[in-house]
């Protein structure tokens, strides 16, 4: 499902939001996949709600709190995740506390049963990966490489073989967040990236608007968007998120 979403589009790169499972309410949240999907997503990145999210700026770690507030539970998110899972492919974002607390191989079951593709987990290094690589691989879910624009070379190059679905490349230091700008250096990250592994690349992290989303699918894959949408499932819900994902897809045309 991940390659035919990446290879499909029929657009200069696949679209992929993120939205906070749970957020703003659980069945807000369903109708917000279910309208992304409606809207131009290929692909969707739903978050897991963790108390500390490392890698996510005000946006995302607010609408994680109000989740966790409301006692939304990760078996919550993967019921989510099963309302869309037949539409578009659904890479879980997950921190690593979160599966550990379940263990590998019953979170990596209980994702493969909730129909998810794949799995991201920032704050899990390539080196400690294996075992969770083992029991995604087992599931045929695909554990995704992440790299930095300050990713060495070797490193970059063992996180691109033993990558899976695609390799997500996080476009600058520090936080997801809406920017004004786009890294400097992106087509150049990109490409190091493509020498180091033949699957997509797909980037996120500071991107928001139309324009920046059309300027990153000059040079990726995919074009992965956080917060902007986030923001939009807070304020306006699915009508708003159909809205922006739509603008989205637009301007990937």
């Amino acid at each position: 499902m991940i390659a035919q979403a990446f290879a499909g589009h029929g657009r200069r790169a696949a679209l992929m939001p993120y939205l906070m499972g749970g957020y703003p309410d659980l069945d807000t949240s369903r109708a917000c996949c279910a309208a992304a999907a409606d809207s131009g997503a290929d692909l969707i990145e739903l978050g897991v709600p963790f108390s500390d999210p490392l890698a996510d700026g005000p946006v995302i770690h607010e609408a994680a709190t109000h989740a966790l507030t409301a006692g939304i539970t990760p078996a919550d998110v993967l019921a989510v995740c099963e309302s869309v899972a037949a539409r578009v492919p659904v890479m879980l974002m997950v921190y690593a506390n979160v599966v550990l607390c379940e263990g590998l191989s019953a979170y990596v079951e209980r994702a493969a049963a909730a129909g998810a593709a794949g799995l991201i987990v920032p704050d899990l290094p390539h080196d400690e990966a294996g075992e969770l690589r083992e029991a995604c691989d087992a599931q045929d879910l695909a554990l995704v490489g992440l790299v930095a624009p300050n990713t060495a070379t070797d490193r970059l190059r063992a996180i691109g073989e033993d990558a899976r679905g695609f390799v997500y490349a996080v476009s600058l230091a520090g936080t997801t967040g809406e920017r004004a700008e786009l890294a400097p250096d992106l087509s150049g990250l990109v490409e190091r990236v493509r020498g180091a592994s033949s699957l997509p690349v797909a980037v996120g992290f500071g991107i928001s608007t139309p324009a920046q989303a059309r300027a990153v699918a000059e040079v990726a894959d995919g074009v992965i968007v956080g917060s902007r949408v986030v923001r939009a499932a807070g304020e306006g819900g699915p009508a708003a998120v159909g809205a922006v994902v739509s603008e989205l897809a637009a301007a990937l045309a």
